[in-house]
């Protein structure tokens, strides 16, 4: 806890001295006026020799006030006091309906070949599990066995929570029995990312430091997926601290292609859901983690306004930039995951109660739709001809596509500093036990790295970047206004940082394989607070394709 009580303002938590890292005196305590002067370099300041003789004895006081907040201890859930809002000026969000009564069917049989049960959507599981061809426990039996055969290879998963999945599965197929169905979710297994905790079991955030850590509380999301009927049966791999795919015994990898990583930072979400061992994930994003794995291992990956998923018993990487969201096989599958963890959450107050809904028998042709057709025509990725196909299906369906530009005139390759310097935060006490030089990875572009380098971002520069972060909403604004949907590349222009720091919702889509045999994907954006039109668009294009119903070759043997 945080003894004693008391409010720190947000510049002294993401303070530095430049100084101290550059040090040539004897004591590593003390810097010199020299050490002033050659740190100014780090910042591009040249301050005259009578500024600094004036600036020293301010420095050497600062000093004293880093060194007192460095002696209180802080919970991993204490927010900074200046938080973040994605809203715009005069925003208001769009009405919603409500979600839906989700229709399960009654004429859903077992497959004649086993195996075939780890690739059916989740409302094809609900049918089974309700009319009693199957129970829970031995559905979840099927699924911690998949877990167990294939991980050797794909190296998704940290922990099998079996013992506690065996038992809810029994709960729930007594209540069933006795005539308590909780809804769509009831008896089906899934797994979460590694950064979410779970009381009783290991947390480990991919990272070695952490590699026996427990914390004993559950994620807000996970009590609403328990709530809801859902059985956990895997905890799956975050690449270190939220970044990549490498975590303290492995490499992740693509059930597509195991001579490929499955990208990061949710890829045990991503290949788990992919290969068929969880019918879904959840999975966290800051700058691509649910969109990359779900890109790379041919799923579909929901990533939800900022604000709209508790973020309560998870690991931070950056408090206005990090979101939880649903890593599944179809849109659909990710509506109703995402029916369930989304809502206000008085533990998370970053929350909102805005409307919300999802409404899978609109007409999608009232959606007003823009592509980016510069960034489309531009790719010179492997993905592109599918790109142009996904653009072309879109038309026949009826769609009329307008032609818009993402903003421009912005500082953005000076933007991941809001992310690095919060991490640098969260992470500060790693990085000075010196704990963090135990991380696997140690190259320039590592995690352990880039909090190493945070400690030398000035927290000016880190509130000047929001500054700019704040006309990007604005301008982002003027596009999305006139529109419902916005259809992206995934990768290969600017669309996925903006839309991370703006905080609007997207959804990345399969669209088939490219001619080396790996999944592509194409990238929904929606208004904030409104992921119902992209979750529609993309339900519509997937009862158009059946790249969705693609999977990976031996997975059903």
């Amino acid at each position: 806890m945080y003894q004693p009580v008391k409010r720190t303002p947000l510049l002294l938590t993401f303070a530095f001295i430049i100084l101290i890292a550059t040090a040539c005196s004897s004591s590593k305590n003390e810097f010199s006026k020299k050490d002033v002067k050659r740190s100014q370099k780090l910042v591009g300041l040249d301050f005259d020799k009578k500024y600094i003789d004036t600036l020293y004895p301010y420095l050497k006081k600062n000093k004293e006030g880093f060194d007192t907040l460095r002696k209180y201890t802080l919970d991993n859930d204490v927010i900074p006091a200046v938080r973040f809002d994605p809203l715009p000026l005069n925003f208001i969000p769009k009405v919603q309906a409500g979600f839906p009564e989700w229709e399960i069917p009654n004429d859903v049989q077992l497959p004649a070949k086993e195996a075939d049960l780890a690739f059916y959507s989740l409302p094809q599981l609900a049918s089974l599990i309700k009319n009693k061809k199957i129970s829970s426990y031995k559905l979840t039996q099927f699924f911690i066995e998949r877990l167990k055969k294939y991980n050797p290879v794909l190296q998704c998963t940290i922990t099998i929570t079996e013992e506690m999945a065996l038992e809810q599965a029994k709960i729930l197929d007594t209540e069933l029995a006795a005539g308590n169905y909780r809804g769509i979710l009831h008896g089906i297994p899934y797994g979460v990312k590694d950064l979410i905790a779970v009381e009783g079991y290991k947390t480990t955030w991919g990272a070695e430091p952490y590699r026996n850590q427990q914390i004993e509380m559950t994620a807000t999301v996970v009590e609403k997926l328990q709530a809801a009927g859902g059985v956990l049966v895997a905890k799956l791999v975050s690449g270190s601290l939220a970044r990549g795919d490498v975590w303290f015994d492995g490499k992740t990898k693509n059930p597509w292609d195991t001579e490929q990583g499955a990208t990061g930072s949710s890829a045990g979400s991503g290949s788990a859901t992919s290969a068929g061992l969880v019918p879904f994930a959840l999975g966290t994003e800051t700058l691509g983690s649910i969109t990359s794995p779900s890109n790379r291992n041919g799923i579909t990956g929901l990533r939800p306004t900022y604000g709209r998923v508790s973020r309560h018993g998870i690991m931070s990487l950056s408090w206005s930039m990090d979101k939880v969201g649903p890593m599944a096989r179809s849109a659909e599958d990710c509506a109703i995951v995402y029916s369930v963890i989304a809502g206000k959450d008085p533990k998370d107050g970053m929350t909102t109660d805005y409307p919300d809904g999802f409404e899978p028998k609109k007409d999608y042709k009232t959606l007003r739709v823009a592509y980016l057709k510069k960034d489309i025509d531009k790719d010179t990725s492997l993905s592109k001809d599918n790109l142009e196909k996904a653009l072309k299906t879109f038309k026949e369906m009826g769609l009329t596509l307008d032609e818009v530009e993402l903003p421009k005139d912005l500082p953005y390759n000076s933007f991941d500093v809001i992310l690095r310097a919060e991490a640098g935060a969260f992470f500060d006490d790693l990085v000075r036990s010196e704990n963090v030089d135990k991380m696997v990875e140690q190259d320039q572009r590592s995690r352990a790295n880039s909090l190493r380098q945070a400690r030398f971002i000035p927290a000016v520069e880190y509130l000047q970047a929001n500054r700019h972060r704040q006309v990007l909403i604005e301008k982002m604004q003027v596009i999305m206004k006139d529109y419902d949907v916005l259809i992206s590349p995934t990768f290969g222009n600017k669309q996925l940082i903006i839309t991370n720091l703006t905080g609007h919702p997207v959804i990345a889509i399969p669209t088939g394989l490219d001619k080396e045999k790996h999944p592509t994907s194409i990238t929904l954006v929606g208004n904030l607070y409104d992921e119902a039109s992209i979750l529609l668009l993309a339900k519509a294009f997937q009862n158009q394709t059946a790249f969705d119903e693609m999977h990976p070759k031996g997975y059903t043997d």
